[in-house]
């Protein structure tokens, strides 16, 4: 049997450095050794390449930067035959690495250039949603330099004037969002104008394109979706936060705290109405390989709500993704190697027109 020479790429710039290095040794260890041989590539927060040999544990604690070795990614493609990246947010997840491994004409699993970059994009993937015909709920996009100045500096005046834009638009509570983060991260509610105010200067330090979003009083429900011209859903399963909602801490940090329900205790209706969404959402944006869709589902009206997709989802054994799939029937390393089926199908179809 030839052994695929996989590449496993983790870490990156974004403020989810350390979520990649969870997922990228929950991966390492899944990897059925007997198909692949892994490579392991790492990019530190300041953005430098680091070839490393060592283990998986190492990777998931940070310490593999003490032996790794400088790295030059242009030189990817004479070392391994196909690339896993395993980045989550801003130069691993909105299309830009994909754009690299394009160039070097290499096959990668995930979604391509313009899939990862409008995915990634909140504002964007809305306007997308909408126009196939999705359902979204009431949402703003604002600009931090509408209401900063220099060095982010809010200007009290214009702050209060973007507020009430946004007050026209989105009624109270408000979920507000930096356009291009993942993971919660830099996500607040708003409840009142001060806390709208407060909410936008926090997101304005990740990201100058801002969401803002209508705060329903709902259920987090999402699935998983791989493939690509002809893409199947999984499972659906529910979040139940430990906190008032799904941040970046109650995710990854408060001890097991927040639960998921695999799969979701609502009406087989629903389930199939979030899974026919998702694929739908999926082929709108072009998705490839595998993503996660996430939903809210309005306790009041039972509507259901299309909220983002997440082009390179948590990827740990016990990841939400990974449970989803698991409940459909497709065991996490199995998983592993479809993702890769399909980058290798994605590549040759492209390459023989």
């Amino acid at each position: 049997m030839i052994m695929i020479k996989l590449g496993v790429i983790f870490g990156g710039r974004s403020g989810e450095h350390e979520i990649s290095l969870m997922s990228a040794a929950s991966v390492i260890n899944a990897l059925d050794k007997t198909k692949f041989k892994p490579f392991f590539f790492g990019i530190t927060k300041e953005g430098r390449w680091k070839h490393f040999e060592g283990t998986a544990a190492e990777i998931e604690s940070g310490q593999w930067e003490k032996t790794a070795t400088e790295f030059n990614p242009g030189r990817l493609k004479e070392l391994v035959d196909f690339v896993l990246p395993i980045l989550h947010g801003p130069y691993g997840e909105d299309g830009t690495i994909q754009g690299m491994f394009e160039m070097l004409d290499i096959p990668y699993a995930g979604c391509g250039v313009l899939a990862s970059a409008v995915a990634m994009d909140k504002a964007v993937a809305k306007d997308i949603f909408a126009k196939a015909g999705l359902p979204i709920c009431k949402h703003a996009l604002s600009y931090a330099e509408d209401f900063t100045l220099d060095k982010g500096k809010a200007d009290e005046k214009r702050l209060k004037k973007e507020a009430e834009k946004i007050e026209a638009k989105v009624p109270y509570p408000m979920f507000v969002k930096p356009a291009n983060m993942g993971s919660s991260v830099g996500i607040t509610k708003a409840k009142d104008r001060d806390g709208l105010c407060k909410a936008l200067i926090e997101a304005a330090k990740y990201d100058r394109r801002i969401v803002i979003e209508e705060g329903l009083d709902c259920r987090e429900l999402e699935t998983g979706v791989i493939g690509n011209h002809h893409p199947e859903a999984a499972a659906v399963g529910e979040i139940l936060p430990s906190s008032e909602f799904y941040d970046y801490r109650a995710k990854y940090f408060d001890g097991g705290q927040s639960k998921v329900c695999v799969p979701a205790d609502i009406p087989e209706k629903i389930k199939e109405e979030v899974r026919d969404i998702a694929v739908r959402a999926y082929m709108a944006l072009d998705c490839a390989g595998f993503s996660r869709v996430d939903f809210f589902l309005e306790k009041k009206t039972g509507r259901v709500y299309i909220n983002e997709i997440n082009t390179i989802p948590g990827f740990t054994k016990f990841s939400m993704f990974s449970k989803l799939w698991e409940e459909a029937g497709v065991p996490y390393s199995q998983l592993i190697e479809r993702i890769v089926d399909f980058g290798y199908e994605r590549y040759h179809a492209k390459n023989s027109r």
